[in-house]
């Protein structure tokens, strides 16, 4: 679904919202599968699965701080679409589409037309990682490359298995979550054929996302021999108390999937409004540490750009209990 007033429509919100979201989406376009829309209460504004993808007048506001590149992908970039930021590891930016436009997307500035490693069949990227042998890890991202037909996406991994110092494959993906439909016979065929290891590093916030639909999907990842994480964004509004938190490592869990990483928020333009300050974050961890084996506390971070790895950030004993704090701004 694209079109603002159809969303507002179909979830029975005020339309009042509208100019609004008309108007934020006009910078950064709706869009959300019909699936995932299922998943969201009727009639709740605040619904916290709604807020992750509907267009506010918050993401018009100019505020200090925000940059359209907030991680530094472009000046992280080897050649059009790959990037290397990391020791040992190279991105390759597979696609500029996704199943699903998240509001707080670090990428949603980023200039797919000029900037994808799609282009030249692959060729310029695939030469510049087999011409460094330090490059032994490699993560398709994008956009998502899940919206890429698997027969394209056996192209590129065929390819790579040819590079004898790349030892091992990492999938960055939104859709098993949001579109889970797309975790088919095929696509599970085409992960049993790599050979090394596979990581599947999925993308969920909140437990409402993980319906029967969404574990099977991700079963099916784990069952073709792939390790399979999640990463989440801590999220004002949607993930920010511990019980959701909570909740969400749980139903990984039992999904068959492992919490990995709780991200504060990229700071990109337009999305300040999800903000949660690194002080209440910590506090955060610390009752989620406290509630949780050790196996399902994801560890929080944030990237900075130009620095050689993610920054870990430790827990904070709480004064007192932590309550969600209230929304800042009404929709």
């Amino acid at each position: 679904m694209t079109d603002p007033e159809t969303l507002l429509r179909l979830l029975g919100l005020d339309l009042s919202l509208l100019p609004a979201a008309r108007a934020a989406a006009r910078k950064f376009g709706l869009r959300v599968p019909r699936g995932f829309i299922a998943k969201m209460v009727y009639g709740d504004p605040q619904d916290p699965l709604l807020r992750q993808v509907l267009p506010l007048q918050a993401e018009l506001d100019q505020i200090g701080g925000y940059k359209e590149d907030p991680v530094g992908d472009q000046n992280a970039e080897l050649r059009p679409g790959l990037l290397r930021k990391y020791a040992g590891r190279a991105l390759l930016i597979t696609s500029g589409a996704c199943g699903i436009n998240c509001r707080y997307c670090f990428r949603r500035a980023f200039p797919y037309a000029r900037h994808s490693a799609a282009m030249g069949n692959w060729m310029t990227s695939l030469e510049a990682i087999k011409a460094d042998p330090t490059m032994r890890e490699v993560i398709l991202s994008g956009g998502d490359p899940l919206v890429l037909p698997d027969r394209r996406l056996a192209e590129l991994t065929g390819a790579l298995a040819e590079i004898p110092h790349v030892r091992s494959l990492r999938i960055h993906t939104r859709m098993p979550v949001v579109l889970p439909a797309r975790i088919d016979g095929e696509f599970v065929s085409w992960l049993e054929s790599i050979k090394g290891p596979i990581t599947v590093v999925v993308h969920a916030n909140h437990p409402a996302e993980i319906d029967e639909t969404t574990a099977s999907a991700l079963r099916k990842i784990r069952a073709a021999g792939c390790h399979v994480l999640n990463q989440s964004v801590l999220l004002h509004g949607v993930n920010d108390d511990p019980e959701t938190l909570v909740s969400l490592s749980e139903a990984l869990f039992d999904a068959g999937t492992l919490p990995y990483y709780l991200h504060l928020l990229d700071k990109v333009t337009g999305a300040a409004h999800f903000d949660v300050s690194e002080d209440k974050a910590r506090r955060l961890l610390w009752e989620v540490a406290r509630r949780l084996p050790g196996y399902l506390v994801p560890r929080l971070v944030r990237e900075t750009a130009g620095q050689p790895f993610k920054a870990l950030i430790s827990p904070l004993a709480p004064d007192a209990a932590i309550e969600a704090e209230p929304l800042r701004r009404p929709l």
